[in-house]
């Protein structure tokens, strides 16, 4: 008997390393499958999961301009159906699910290089687009929220005549209007931003000038919609733009990728955490993979991890309770940058477009399965 528990023991202690060096995961990674192209390529469009598990993909830009139109995933069908045209052509816009089930488009770029004031409304019961109020001024790479009482908050991007933004403004879907609300501190383009759990709005890096006068930011910046005013939320380890940010089932915000004034000869695999309670960052775990031009593309799965999808041709997921990213398997075939994310619920993660890995635009999509 005293020889029976001395093996069960040692297998306990051997069990884990052998599970390593076999090459088996405690939690695995998934997999990415190829779906059903596009009917158009795309990349700098937007991906939006509604509430009866279709993903609307709208706009997006190509070698010659922007990609017209829209068209829906139907995961159980897997396969995309193109839509009726918008309202408007455009890309680099921002698409927001509003509790009512519809999706408002608000800016972005139109087929000239003019930021666009127009807004339009998806109605997922009629697979139309309508036209509703404009915004207060014409804005691109901006960012949109939902907010707890329904309105959306968007804040920052380029406006008429490359200028860099500070204002924010809010939509109200019962009116159909944007209003203008308390403007940011710094001006910022590609940014990122959340909505944190007590329903405050966090905003955190990107740039703004061009060049020679390009100015990163490590600031951040939280909107409290009870006073419509934006405070200060602390300051970044490491100064980043064109990165994402994510809300973590814990409160906590993981901040990933990004680059420096290099662009992309100075692309990050760093990471960063956000903690809302104390308003202060602390240095994530190293992505194994530099990643940037992904703002948006990161979606937390049923099960509390983080699949970041965008930014480099193979995903890869975040596990919070290890602290840890890890590789999902297979070639890296996926373009990468400006390519935009849904989730599916049980049925993974939709991951269409962008460009990047010797390529263009692309209509491929893929479908992250765990």
């Amino acid at each position: 008997m005293k020889l029976t528990w001395l093996a069960v023991g040692m297998l306990c202690l051997l069990l884990p390393q052998t599970i390593g060096a076999i090459g088996l995961a405690p939690h695995p990674q998934g997999k990415l499958v190829a779906t059903e192209a596009m009917s158009a390529k795309r990349a700098a469009h937007t991906a939006t999961a509604l509430p009866d598990g279709r993903v609307l993909v709208a706009g997006g830009f190509t070698e010659r301009g922007s990609a017209r139109g829209a068209e829906i995933y139907d995961s159980q069908a897997g396969r995309f159906t193109s839509l009726p045209p918008m309202q408007t052509t455009r890309h680099s816009h921002t698409a927001t699910l509003l509790r009512d089930g519809r999706v408002l488009l608000a800016g972005g770029y139109g087929e000239g290089a003019d930021s666009l004031a127009t807004a339009e409304l998806f109605d997922p019961a009629t697979n139309t687009f309508v036209a509703t109020g404009s915004l207060v001024g014409g804005r691109a790479d901006h960012v949109a929220i939902l907010l707890e009482d329904g309105k959306v908050l968007i804040a920052g991007g380029l406006g008429p005549g490359w200028s860099f933004l500070s204002s924010a403004e809010l939509y109200d879907p019962e009116t159909g209007r944007f209003a203008v609300t308390g403007g940011m501190t710094a001006a910022r383009e590609s940014h990122a931003s959340v909505r944190l759990q007590d329903g405050r709005v966090l905003v955190v890096g990107g740039h703004n000038g061009v060049r020679r006068n390009l100015t990163l930011l490590a600031s951040c910046e939280i909107y409290d919609p009870s006073s419509g005013e934006f405070g200060p939320g602390g300051d970044m380890k490491v100064r980043r733009h064109k990165h994402d940010a994510v809300l973590l089932s814990d409160g906590r915000v993981l901040i990933t990728g990004g680059s420096d004034e290099r662009d992309g000869e100075g692309v990050y695999n760093s990471s960063e955490l956000f903690d809302p309670e104390s308003q202060t960052f602390e240095v994530g775990p190293l992505m194994q993979r530099g990643r940037y031009k992904h703002a948006g593309t990161s979606v937390v799965l049923e099960d509390g991890r983080v699949l970041v999808a965008g930014g480099a041709p193979q995903a890869e997921v975040y596990d919070p309770a290890e602290n840890a990213f890890a590789l999902v398997p297979g070639e890296p075939r996926m373009a990468g940058q400006f390519s935009a994310s849904a989730p599916l619920g049980n049925r993974g993660v939709l991951i269409t477009g962008g460009y990047g890995n010797g390529g263009g635009p692309r209509e491929s999509a893929w479908l992250y399965q765990h």
